[in-house]
Parts: C-alpha cells; sequence; structure tokens
C-alpha cells in the first residue's frame, strides 16, 4: 500500500500548504518518484536478477514499477485537477485496493523466498524494503483511517467542518465542489487586517465573510 499511500500524503500536503511552496512540493515527488524508477530498474537490469528463485520476484518487481508510475501520475493529476472529479476519485480508490494488493503479495512472496537471498541478492532485499515500506505504510494508513472514523462516529461539538472534506481535503459537498480555505493563506490575510485606531473591519468579519461565501 506504499504507493497509494505516497500519492495520498503528497495529496494533503499540496492542499495544506501554501501556493508558494506547492511548486516546490510538486518537484520533490517528481525526483522522489524518479529516483524510485532508477533504483527498481537498475535491479531489474541486474544480470543476477534473472537466475533462479523460487518465487516469481522479477515479476511482481515489475508490478511494482508499474504501480510506481501511476503514482506519479496520480500525484500530477490530483494537484492539478482541483477540485477532483468524481471519476478520477473512483479511480485513485481503486488503485488504492490495488494498490494494497500489491503490498500484499510482496510481503507474500518474500517471505517465501528466503532461498532466493544468496541467488538474487538484490532483487531479494529490494523485495524485502518493498514489503517493509508497504506493511508501515499500511499500519498508519489504517491508524489515520480508524481515528477518523471514531471521530465521525462520535464528533466534536466545532470538528464538522474539519470532517467535511474526508479523504478529498480540496474538495468540499458543501460548497458545490468549490475548493476549500487554506488555513495558512486564511491566516496570513486576516492578519494584515487588525483594527486599528481608525475601526477598520477587524480579521473576524474577514473569517465570518470567507465561510459564508463557502
Amino acid at each position: 500500500m506504499i504507493h497509494f499511500c505516497l500519492a495520498h500524503t503528497a495529496y494533503r500536503l499540496h492542499c495544506w500548504l501554501p501556493r508558494s511552496h506547492q511548486l516546490r512540493l510538486q518537484v520533490t515527488v517528481f525526483l522522489c518518484g524518479t529516483v524510485a524508477l532508477v533504483l527498481q530498474f537498475y535491479v531489474l537490469l541486474r544480470p543476477r536478477s534473472s537466475q533462479y528463485c523460487s518465487q516469481p520476484l522479477l515479476t511482481n518487481l515489475v508490478g511494482n514499477i508499474i504501480f510506481t508510475f501511476f503514482t506519479i501520475a496520480f500525484t500530477v493529476l490530483l494537484a492539478r485537477l482541483e477540485p477532483a472529479p468524481r471519476a478520477l476519485q473512483r479511480t485513485f480508490s481503486v488503485f488504492g485496493v490495488g494498490s494494497f494488493g500489491e503490498g500484499v503479495c510482496t510481503a507474500a512472496l518474500t517471505v517465501l523466498a528466503a532461498d532466493c537471498k544468496k541467488t538474487t541478492p538484490e532483487l531479494y532485499y529490494l523485495s524485502v524494503l518493498l514489503s517493509v515500506s508497504s506493511l508501515v505504510s499500511t499500519v498508519l494508513f489504517s491508524s489515520l483511517g480508524l481515528i477518523r472514523l471514531a471521530s465521525a462516529t462520535c464528533p466534536r461539538p466545532n470538528a464538522n467542518q474539519q470532517s467535511e472534506g474526508g479523504i478529498w481535503p480540496c474538495w468540499s459537498p458543501a460548497s458545490g465542489g468549490r475548493k476549500c480555505i487554506r488555513l495558512p493563506e486564511v491566516f496570513h490575510q486576516s492578519a494584515s487586517a487588525i483594527p486599528g485606531p481608525s475601526g477598520r473591519r477587524g480579521p473576524g468579519s474577514e473569517l465570518r465573510g470567507l465561510v459564508d461565501q463557502g
């Protein structure tokens, strides 16, 4: 589930960061994806990776490379298309299920391929790395899901707006598909509207105006 977790984390960071930092985030995601692809292709093209192994780790590595391409593609699409279309949301959810299945297969094959440590060491240790990453991301994402479920089951009085976006923090059903307010930008704008001696409008009324427009 590491691929879905990375794409989802990048999407949330894109929504939370100010606009001035979003380009840096996209460049960082692209560079990390490129490094991951180079590492996987390096192991895939190693002569020893094609030697005998009791489990199809090489075929599984090809599947992980395909999922890495999908991760980069979804990260770019979700960042560029705001709000995210319904079709893209459904496709991304299907991608999450497939990513979970790929992580389970990687972990199962790695456990059964202990003898491949000597014949295909690079391929075996890369599978171990992918298995551990999938396990950690699954635990973290499941924990966050349980916390969100608990918050939805026993909501606090002032937590309605925080749980509006759900898995899509940039999209709010109550706003007719418009993008939700980014808190760093709101507080940056409201900081310059502190009432002075002349009795100008304070930050509270500006924030209420932004909420009323939503």
